[in-house]
Formats: C-alpha cells, sequence, structure tokens
C-alpha cells in the first residue's frame, strides 16, 4: 500500500479524480466498477487530501490496496497496531470522502472498520470532495 507523507493533494486534482468515477458512487446499484486505476487515483487522492487537511500521527486511514496515511494532531504511533484506526474498502472510502455515505452507517453495515477512541474524528475533515 502506498503510504502518504510528501504527497501533494491538489484540489483541483483530488476533485477531478473524484469526478472521473462520480457516477460509479453515485448509483447503489452500479456493480460495474471503473478501471481499477481510476479508482486507486480517487482514493488516493482523498486520503492524501485529508492527509494534509488534519495533518498529525493519531489516527491511521487504511484503503487497501491503494493507501493508507496517518492524519490528526496527537500521541504519534511507532509500533505495532495503531490504536486509532479506520479501515475501509476502496468504494466505501469514496463514498464518506464524496459525503454520500457516513464513517458510522458504512461501519454499522460491515463496509468498513474503526477502532479506537479518535478513529470517528476524521469526520470532521468530510466530505473532502462533496457531491
Amino acid at each position: 500500500m502506498a503510504q502518504g507523507r510528501g504527497t501533494s493533494a491538489r484540489p483541483e486534482d483530488v476533485r477531478a479524480a473524484v469526478l472521473a468515477i462520480a457516477d460509479w458512487l453515485r448509483d447503489p446499484d452500479n456493480t460495474e466498477a471503473p478501471p481499477k486505476p481510476l479508482v486507486a487515483a480517487a482514493a488516493r487522492a482523498c486520503a492524501h487530501a485529508l492527509e494534509q487537511g488534519a495533518p498529525g500521527h493519531s489516527v491511521e486511514v487504511r484503503v487497501p490496496p491503494h493507501v493508507a496515511i496517518q492524519c490528526i494532531e496527537g500521541p504519534r504511533h511507532t509500533r505495532g497496531t495503531p490504536p486509532n484506526v479506520v479501515e475501509l474498502p476502496p468504494r466505501s472510502w469514496l463514498l464518506l470522502a464524496t459525503g454520500l455515505a457516513s464513517l458510522e452507517e458504512l461501519c454499522a453495515d460491515g463496509r468498513g472498520e474503526a477502532s479506537g477512541s479518535r478513529a470517528a474524528e476524521i469526520t470532521r475533515w468530510m466530505p473532502i470532495v462533496p457531491l
């Protein structure tokens, strides 16, 4: 998985990456995913935008197999499993990042996981690209 830090997320690039797959995200019945490189680009762009907007190391956001970043000010995690983790498949991450789903609903129906007392804090920076 690509790690963050040092990757710039220009707002216009993030928006373009998301708009390239927006129809797929808006249609819950569309099971035909866009090409993997487009999904990967949008997932990475949104993750890096969160990383830039909420710098820090308290929460790890994982979107396997595309990206993992650390964000939000607070205690730094250095070894083993971080205490605050959000892990979402690409479509779920992009639904959250676009405001089409909440972290609470994604976790409640098994489309993602959030653990740790600070994991839900990422929602303060959502949506990254409103659709």
